[in-house]
């Protein structure tokens, strides 16, 4: 997947068609919700990870250099409104990685997490996209609103199908490995359940996997994030935040504004890329008409990430199967 181009027209142009007929954004969700029993609910077929063998992002004639970038965020509860803001700002953050150069060629993959101890639709997973393809993926988004009812959702099945599920070339080709964002309030279970793999993705294991190992084999693809943001039940919340740092480190960002979510993903592959520094990317959030406010949250989000990252990049230790023999390049921890 990942052919053509963004278009922010095509875009434009079907915002304007919702407005006039009055459908949502998110009309899969709706109608489920408004005409389909609840115990009927799926996953929309292009968003349904059982016997998927992976999503592709791959390189083309018009995307040679492909970066895979990743935005997997809680569905449940409160954390509903995350979705419909990001469908909202899109524009903004294809502008910030496209315009402002901090990526050539990004396929953005969408997909959702819920809870696979309740929910009927616990994990949902779209396809990598460089063009409009990746909105209508976000609007065939199921909404379920579920959960548990306790500081735990199914982020651990969510890493298990990305470690186990997606082929890069910027990974296979280039040994660059991919960005992936999730957006939450809440803790991971402990382990990946080898009857909710099963139930779920389709895949049968031997055993649980610990919560360890699978992030240990999803950062060997990719570079991981967890996003706290305001509004949520758990935002601010001392064991939430730090479980999440024992497993990520400093890749845990709590945002005070969820509507600075997509500049604040922009901004810190920005970083990430050593395409720009926190300041010229706050003045880069300014030109594409972010207001101060949301300014001052990403400051306030990246400002320890964007310090801690001088030491980061002074080290070359390779990451666990990403050593080809050759260690005179950096990597990022």
């Amino acid at each position: 997947m990942g052919s053509g181009n963004w278009s922010t027209n095509v875009y434009d142009a079907a915002q304007s068609y919702n407005a006039r007929t009055g459908r949502s954004a998110f009309e899969y969700s709706r109608k489920a919700h408004t005409s389909v029993p609840r115990a009927k609910w799926k996953a929309h077929a292009d968003l349904d990870p059982h016997g998927v063998t992976a999503r592709e992002s791959r390189d083309s004639d018009e995307h040679p250099t492909s970066l895979a970038i990743s935005v997997l965020f809680d569905v449940t509860g409160s954390m509903r409104s995350v979705p419909v803001t990001l469908q909202t700002k899109l524009p903004e953050l294809f502008g910030l990685l496209l315009r402002k150069g901090y990526v050539d060629h990004p396929q953005i993959l969408f997909g959702a997490v819920g809870d696979a101890t309740c929910d009927k639709v616990p994990l949902q997973v779209g396809q990598f996209e460089s063009d409009n393809r990746m909105d209508d993926q976000l609007g065939n988004i199921l909404l379920e609103g579920g959960g548990g009812g306790q500081k735990t959702e199914s982020y651990e099945l969510a890493m298990y199908f990305m470690a186990r599920h997606t082929e890069l070339d910027c990974l296979d080709k280039r040994g660059k490995r991919g960005y992936l964002f999730l957006i939450g309030d809440e803790m991971p279970y402990g382990r990946v359940k080898r009857r909710e793999v099963e139930a779920v993705i389709g895949d049968k294991l031997g055993e649980d996997i610990p919560i360890e190992a699978i992030v240990a084999e999803l950062q060997r693809k990719y570079e991981v994030y967890y996003i706290l943001p305001a509004g949520s039940s758990y935002v601010g919340d001392t064991e939430v935040l730090g479980r999440w740092r024992e497993l990520l480190r400093q890749n845990v960002i709590e945002l005070d504004d969820l509507d600075a979510v997509c500049e604040t993903i922009a901004v810190t592959i920005g970083l990430a890329e050593d395409a720009i520094d926190l300041d010229e990317g706050l003045g880069h959030l300014k030109d594409v008409g972010a207001v101060d406010s949301q300014v001052g949250s990403v400051s306030r989000a990246l400002s320890a990430y964007a310090q801690g990252r001088s030491g980061a990049l002074a080290t070359t230790q390779a990451l666990p199967g990403l050593d080809d023999g050759d260690n005179s390049g950096t990597t990022r921890l």
